[in-house]
């Protein structure tokens, strides 16, 4: 029944036998040279010219004021949180349609979930749906959003653009103003997605970014923060260094500080991955497109980019009927060496969410009823 999918895929990626992965990694730039040039300076660990350098490239990239490397996704969203002023004892919302990172990185601030719907347009965050939720559940006191019910305070919102494709941020914006909500943006799938022109990750009071070995630009494991004001970025790189105050040889700490830094060696890998990047973006949307024109024909949906934006599509979607067709289909593929796999089990429905106030969340359980992932890797 999904043979001519399987052999559409055994075409597109010219392997008429192996194993298709869902995404690999693409080294085809100045790798292996930077690798070696950074060996050979033995300056391998936290300190080097690389991290500088890359932290720079990225900031260019995505019009962000700064950027500071951090050693993965995750603990850059937690230390973004911390730097929004996310307490222990708080509530952020988020989507339940998200990678756990992302409401790990809550719980490791103290704070609580508040699980939001998902837009059918985007997979992201829904902001009407936030705005009701909030306009039933929330009031404001002193500038401080508040819930009715738990008494806790609401400090920030995380958006997760989904597999790339951006959410409706700038109502997402006019929703946290009204209700002095901070906006700190899970950018850690959308390195190279556009909303109306401008870089996600960008538009919150902080953004991050995951180069995970399966992301568009890796850089083996790390990720990094981006922000719009300097000086909340020289505190988050004190604070991923230990919070060491600098000096030629004393050790003076002014402040709990973390163990966040990115390796040289690390940053060097990622150099020479964000030359490649507008390349990189590029192919994956001319593979998008194979894709849609292809399933056009076919009793399945193939997601594309919201209206106004310019997605990496990182990682491609089909939508199917139903679990049971998602769920054969998954079985075929996987059996035929082609690697497929279905989103994320909602967030509310683990085991240690699934106490968590929730909005309605009929869109988010729809979609992970029908979502199936296609082999994107980079393919030059």
């Amino acid at each position: 029944m999904y043979s001519d999918i399987v052999d559409f895929i055994r075409t597109v990626f010219n392997e008429p036998k192996e194993v298709i992965p869902l995404h690999a990694p693409c080294f085809t730039g100045n790798e292996k040279n930077y690798l070696c040039e950074c060996i050979d300076s033995t300056y391998v660990s936290s300190v080097g010219k690389f991290v500088d350098r890359f932290e720079e490239m990225v900031s260019n990239y995505t019009g962000a004021k700064k950027a500071v490397v951090c050693v993965n996704g995750t603990n850059a969203l937690y230390l973004a949180l911390i730097l929004a002023g996310v307490e222990s004892g708080d509530e952020v919302i988020t989507q339940p349609l998200t990678f756990i990172a992302t409401v790990n990185a809550i719980s490791y601030c103290g704070a609580q979930p508040v699980f939001i719907d998902v837009d059918k347009d985007t997979m992201g965050l829904s902001p009407i749906k936030m705005k009701e939720w909030l306009k039933e559940n929330a009031e404001i006191k002193n500038k401080t959003c508040y819930n009715k019910s738990s008494k806790k305070r609401i400090k920030a919102c995380v958006p997760m653009h989904t597999f790339g494709h951006p959410v409706h941020l700038n109502e997402l914006i006019d929703v946290c103003k009204e209700y002095h909500i901070e906006l700190v943006e899970d950018a850690a799938e959308s390195l190279g997605s556009f909303y109306k022109g401008k870089h996600t990750g960008s538009f919150g009071k902080i953004g991050i970014l995951s180069f995970n070995g399966n992301k568009t630009v890796t850089t083996g494991g790390g990720g990094m923060l981006l922000f719009n004001n300097e000086e909340l970025a020289v505190h988050a790189k004190h604070l991923t260094t230990q919070a060491k105050i600098p000096h030629r040889w004393e050790f003076v700490h002014d402040e709990i500080g973390y163990n966040y830094r990115m390796p040289n060696i690390n940053a060097a890998l990622g150099c020479a991955q964000i030359e490649k990047i507008n390349e990189f973006i590029a192919n994956k949307r001319k593979l998008a497109q194979k894709y849609l024109d292809f399933f056009k024909d076919k009793d399945m949906d193939f997601f594309i980019e919201p209206k106004d934006c310019s997605s990496n599509y990182w990682l491609n979607i089909i939508i199917l009927k139903n679990r049971e067709e998602r769920d054969n289909f998954l079985a075929y593929t996987n059996d035929n060496g082609v690697m497929t796999r279905p989103v994320w089990k909602l967030m509310n429905k683990l085991p240690m969410f699934k106490d968590f106030q929730c909005g309605d969340l009929s869109n988010a359980q729809w979609f992970e009823e029908r979502v199936v992932n296609l082999p994107s890797s980079i393919k030059l």
